[in-house]
């Protein structure tokens, strides 16, 4: 059964249900509703808080991994950030930051647990092992600290430094 799915632009997608299995927060709504053995199409599902590009986005995405198991809960094991699926590292290697950190915002939004730790962990990957200066200019950060502050920050926390 396709289910109808709006941006915050008015963009309309219909997409099948097998596909939104892993949002959760789609998920509970039809399921609240009493939908999920409906064969009647439904009203469209409003999204405020996802544009229709990066909803475009999150679609292809679940698409792609339509076929994986739901996760249920976050699993406590060991966080890693080398084990991301090499269709995934493709899916958001080109992707401007500001469209990573949408994508991000909307896995969060759609409570999409897959999508959510691999936008996690690239960006843990694109910070790892970068320097103060190199954080501020890939964030474009500002940096507000006088030259002796700098310094007496590096000196308080001298200890953490390898």
């Amino acid at each position: 059964m396709p289910i109808t799915l709006t941006s915050s632009d008015d963009k309309s997608f219909s997409v099948d249900r097998l596909v939104i299995k892993h949002a959760g927060t789609i998920e509970t709504l039809i399921s609240t509703m009493g939908l999920e053995d409906s064969e009647e199409p439904s009203m469209p599902i409003p999204l405020p808080n996802v544009t229709g590009s990066v909803l475009q986005l999150v679609i292809e995405w679940l698409t792609q991994h339509k076929d994986d198991p739901v996760k249920k809960k976050e699993d406590d094991g060991e966080r890693r950030t080398d084990d991301i699926p090499q269709w995934d590292q493709d899916f958001l290697k080109d992707k401007p930051q500001s469209v990573l950190f949408d994508i991000l915002l909307a896995a969060n939004y759609l409570d999409i647990k897959g999508l959510l730790q691999t936008c996690c962990k690239t960006i843990a990957n694109q910070i790892k092992g970068k320097t103060p200066e190199e954080l501020r200019a890939h964030f474009n950060i500002k940096n507000d600290f006088t030259p002796e502050e700098e310094e007496q920050i590096k000196k308080e926390n001298a200890w953490c430094e390898n």
